[in-house]
C-alpha cells in the first residue's frame, strides 16, 4: 500500500493525521467566537441565541454542506476549490471567474488566520500578567513559524495529531464541567433561540458576522481531502464537533452564571479554566494556534501550486523539502504571507480588532464553492432539479445572510482582507487573460515541410554545430504543428545545427497526479517530439523527466545519443544537451485594445519579479539559452512617412 493510500484509508493513524492537519482553524475558534458575540453586557437572551446560532451553523454549514456533500466532489481523491473547478471548468468559461474569486479570498484568509489564532492564545496571559506586551510575542511566534517552512513539516506534522487530540479533549472536558454546573444552557440546542436572536433581538441579525467565525475552517476540510481521505475526515469530525459543542455550551454556562455583568475584557474561553491550569491551558492554546496557522500556510502553498498549473498564477519557484507526496514549499508565497501576517498584527494589535477583518473573505470562498458545487451536482452528477433548487435556496440564503452580516465589518477592518483578496484576484485575472492573449497570438505552422530541411541542416558540416542535442519547449498541442518562432530560431536567427532535435510539450491534466509521456519520431534518429501529461499537483521537473525518457529510448535502442564527432564517437561519449527557451517581450510595434494593453503591461511588469521559465520547469540553467522574441499584438499597419528631396 502506498503512503498516500495508507493516509487516506480509515485507520487510527489516518484519524490522528486528520486531527493534526485539518481542524486547526475550526478547532481554535472557541478562543474568540463567544467573545465576539458577547462583547460587553452578558444578556442571557444573547448568550442562548448566540450559542444556538453556533450549533446550527456548525450543523448546516460544516456537517451537511462540507462533510456530507462537498467531500463527495473529489478529483481523484483531491479536494479544494481549484480541484472542484478542474472538474467543472469545461461547463462554462465564466466558472474561471468563480474559481479566481474563491481562490484569492482563501489566500487572503491565510493572512488573517495566523495573527488572530496566535494573538487570541497569547492574550490569555493578560489574565495572569495584565501588563504583558503581547504584540512582540505574537510577531516572534509567527516569524519563527514561517522561517521553519523551508525545512519541511514532516517531523512536526507527526506530532500534530496527538497534540490536537489533547486540545480537543481539553475543550470537551472544560465545557462538560461547566455544563454540569448549569444544564439550563442545553436549551440552546433548540433552533428557536437562534431564530429569536436573529429576528427579535435588537441588531441580532448583524451578530451573524461574529457567529460565522465558528465555521471559518470548514473550507480546510475540503482542501485537505487528498491528505486524509473522506472516511477519516467524517469519523474524526464527529469527535471534533462533539468537543466543540461541549466547549461552546460550557462557555454559555459560565456566561449565564455571570449574566447582567459586564464582560470587561475577560475571555469566556479562559474563564472556564481553574486558575492552576491557566498557564498549561494557554501553552496548549498557543501550540494549537501554531498548528492552525501551519495548516493554513501549507494549504496556501498547495493552492498556489494548483493555480500555476491552471494558468492563474505566475510560474514561481516551487521547492519540495521532503519526500512526502504533496508537501511543498513556495518561497515567494512564504515571504508574502509572512509580511502580510506581521502587517496585520501591527495594524490591528489585538485579536478583538482582527475579528472585524476576519470572516468576510472566507464567506466569499464559501459562496464560490457553493456555485461550483451546484454546477457539479447539476451537470456532472445529474442530480434532480428540485433537489438542486433546494440546495441553492438553503445555502444561498445561509451564506448570503453571512455575507450581508459580514459586510458591516467592512469599515472596521473588513476592508483589509478584501483589499488583500482584490490584489490577489487582479494578479490571477491578469495571468489567465494574458495566457489566452498569448495563445491567440502564437502562430503555428505545419511541421511536415520542415522535417527535410532539419535533416539537411543536421548534416550540413559547413554550419558550425550548435549542440549535439537541441531541445525546445513547444506549446503546440498537435504533434503535426510547431510555433513559427521556433522555426525562425532554428533556421534564421542563427542557424542552429544539431545531431538530434527534440521538441517537448507539457500538458497539464485535470487529474491531480497523472505522470505519462508519449514519444513521436518525426524523422528517424534526427527529430523527436515528447508529450508529457502531468497532473496539476505534479512538480514540473522537466530536466529529470526528459533524462528518464531518453534513458528509456536508449535502452530500447530507439535512439543513439552518442556524440557524432568522429573522435568522440569512438570513445562512446554522450553528446551534450542544450535547451532553448523562447521568452516573449512586448513589442513596441503594437496597436491593440486598451484593456488588452493594460493586461499585457501588468503581465510583463509582474514577470520582472518572478523566477524565469527555465527555473520553473526545473531545467539545468547551465545548459539553457534564453532567446527574446517579440509579442506583437495587432501591429500598426500603416505608417504615414513622407519622402522629401
Amino acid at each position: 500500500m502506498s503512503s498516500k493510500s495508507s493516509h487516506t484509508a480509515i485507520s487510527g493513524a489516518g484519524l490522528l493525521i486528520a486531527l493534526g492537519i485539518i481542524y486547526g482553524d475550526i478547532g481554535t475558534s472557541p478562543l474568540y467566537v463567544m467573545k465576539a458575540i458577547v462583547p460587553a453586557l452578558i444578556d442571557p437572551k444573547l448568550v442562548l441565541g448566540g450559542i444556538s446560532c453556533v450549533i446550527w451553523t456548525l450543523t448546516l454549514q460544516t456537517t451537511i454542506k462540507y462533510v456530507l456533500l462537498t467531500l463527495n466532489a473529489d478529483n481523484n481523491g483531491e479536494g479544494g476549490i481549484f480541484s472542484l473547478y478542474a472538474l467543472v471548468r469545461r461547463r462554462g468559461a465564466w466558472l474561471s471567474a468563480v474559481a479566481i474569486i474563491g481562490g484569492a479570498a482563501l489566500l487572503a484568509d491565510g493572512v488573517i488566520t495566523p495573527p488572530i489564532s496566535v494573538a487570541s492564545a497569547i492574550e490569555g496571559l493578560q489574565a495572569k500578567y495584565p501588563s504583558i506586551p503581547t504584540v512582540p510575542i505574537v510577531i516572534g511566534i509567527i516569524a519563527g513559524l514561517f522561517l521553519l517552512q523551508s525545512f519541511g513539516t514532516q517531523i512536526v506534522g507527526k506530532a500534530f495529531g496527538p497534540i490536537m487530540f489533547l486540545w480537543f479533549s481539553m475543550l470537551g472536558i472544560l465545557g462538560a464541567t461547566w455544563i454540569a454546573k448549569d444544564p439550563t444552557v442545553l436549551k440552546a440546542l433548540n433552533p428557536y433561540y437562534a431564530y429569536d436572536l436573529l429576528v427579535n433581538y435588537p441588531g441580532g441579525f448583524w451578530l451573524l458576522g461574529a457567529v460565522f467565525l465558528c465555521t471559518t475552517g470548514a473550507e480546510a476540510l475540503y482542501s485537505d481531502l487528498g491528505h486524509c481521505g473522506k472516511g477519516n475526515i467524517r469519523i474524526s469530525w464527529t469527535f471534533v464537533k462533539s468537543t466543540l459543542l461541549l466547549n461552546y455550551l460550557g462557555q454559555g454556562a459560565w456566561l449565564l452564571a455571570h449574566q447582567n455583568q459586564q464582560l470587561d475584557g475577560r475571555n469566556p474561553f479562559y474563564e472556564l479554566m481553574p486558575s492552576w491550569f491557566l498557564l498549561p491551558g494557554i501553552a496548549l492554546a498557543t501550540v494549537a494556534a501554531i498548528i492552525a496557522s501551519q495548516a493554513l500556510i501549507t494549504g496556501s502553498f498547495t493552492l498556489v501550486a494548483e493555480a500555476i498549473r491552471l494558468n492563474m498564477w505566475p510560474k514561481v519557484r516551487l521547492n519540495y523539502p521532503t519526500d512526502v507526496k504533496g508537501q511543498l514549499y513556495v518561497p515567494s508565497m512564504n515571504r508574502l504571507l509572512l509580511l502580510g501576517c506581521i502587517g496585520v498584527v501591527l495594524f490591528f494589535r489585538e485579536s478583538s480588532n482582527m475579528e472585524a477583518a476576519y470572516g468576510l473573505a472566507i464567506t466569499l470562498t464559501m459562496l464560490m464553492t457553493t456555485i461550483l458545487l451546484t454546477v457539479w451536482l447539476w451537470r456532472i452528477k445529474r442530480v434532480a432539479t428540485p433537489l438542486i433548487f433546494l440546495f441553492v435556496l438553503v445555502y444561498g440564503l445561509i451564506e448570503g445572510s453571512f455575507l450581508v452580516a459580514n459586510l458591516v465589518k467592512f469599515p472596521h477592518g473588513g476592508w483589509v482582507s478584501l483589499a488583500i483578496g482584490a490584489t490577489l484576484m487582479s494578479v490571477m485575472y491578469v495571468w489567465l487573460k494574458a495566457f489566452y492573449i498569448k495563445r491567440r497570438l502564437t502562430d503555428f505552422v505545419k511541421m511536415e515541410p520542415y522535417i527535410e530541411p532539419l535533416k539537411q541542416l543536421s548534416n550540413d558540416e559547413s554550419v558550425p554545430k550548435y549542440a549535439t542535442h537541441l531541445v525546445f519547449l513547444t506549446s503546440a498541442e498537435r504533434a503535426s504543428e510547431i510555433e513559427q518562432k521556433i522555426i525562425y530560431s532554428i533556421f534564421q536567427k542563427r542557424p542552429k545545427r544539431a545531431d538530434i532535435y527534440w521538441f517537448i510539450h507539457v500538458d497539464t491534466t485535470d487529474e491531480p497526479y497523472t505522470m505519462e509521456y508519449k514519444v513521436t519520431e518525426l524523422a528517424s534518429d534526427d527529430v523527436f517530439r515528447i508529450n508529457f501529461r502531468l497532473g496539476f499537483r505534479v512538480q514540473q521537473r522537466i530536466n529529470l523527466f526528459f533524462r528518464k525518457v531518453v534513458e528509456d529510448l536508449v535502452r530500447n535502442k530507439e535512439v543513439d545519443i552518442t556524440s557524432r564527432y568522429a573522435s568522440l564517437s569512438k570513445q562512446h561519449v554522450v553528446g551534450d544537451f542544450r535547451f532553448v527557451v523562447l521568452e516573449k517581450y512586448l513589442s513596441i510595434e503594437n496597436d491593440f485594445p486598451t484593456m488588452e494593453k493594460l493586461v499585457m503591461q501588468a503581465y510583463f511588469y509582474i514577470r520582472q519579479f518572478i523566477s524565469s521559465e527555465p527555473q520553473y520547469f526545473g531545467l539545468d540553467t547551465s545548459s539553457v539559452k534564453v532567446e527574446k522574441v517579440p509579442l506583437v499584438i495587432a501591429p500598426v499597419r500603416e505608417v504615414a512617412l513622407t519622402r522629401i528631396a
